[in-house]
């Protein structure tokens, strides 16, 4: 699933890569990815957290509220309520993997 930077992965393109590694049905595989998001997101709205190893951990953290907010677009003044974001922190083993990528390393430079 070698890519260019700044290109997007879609669920469709996972799928496709599973199948072409697998042989499994394109169907059987968007069911158990399907499965395992909503396995993911019901998690997070449990406010559990979920740690796959080698890979990272996906928590959901408050964010305090404010007062004095401004809305981007109109640069009004808005209060913000206290509220859940869902977050995500890279295990080792992928910080590791992704730490050069933009460095002047051979082999990590952009044609």
């Amino acid at each position: 699933m070698a890519g260019k930077t700044g290109q997007k992965v879609t669920k469709a393109d996972i799928i496709d890569s599973i199948y072409e590694k697998t042989g499994m049905s394109r169907k059987e595989i968007r069911t158990v990815v399907d499965l395992f998001i909503d396995e993911v997101k019901d998690a997070l709205i449990e406010q559990m957290v979920i740690e796959l190893r080698g890979f990272g951990t996906f928590e959901v953290r408050v964010r305090k509220g404010r007062q004095k907010a401004r809305n981007p677009k109109t640069g009004e003044s808005v209060s913000v309520n206290s509220h859940g974001i869902a977050a995500f922190r890279p295990g080792r083993e992928l910080k590791q993997d992704v730490w050069n990528i933009g460095s002047s390393a051979p082999g990590n430079q952009e044609p």
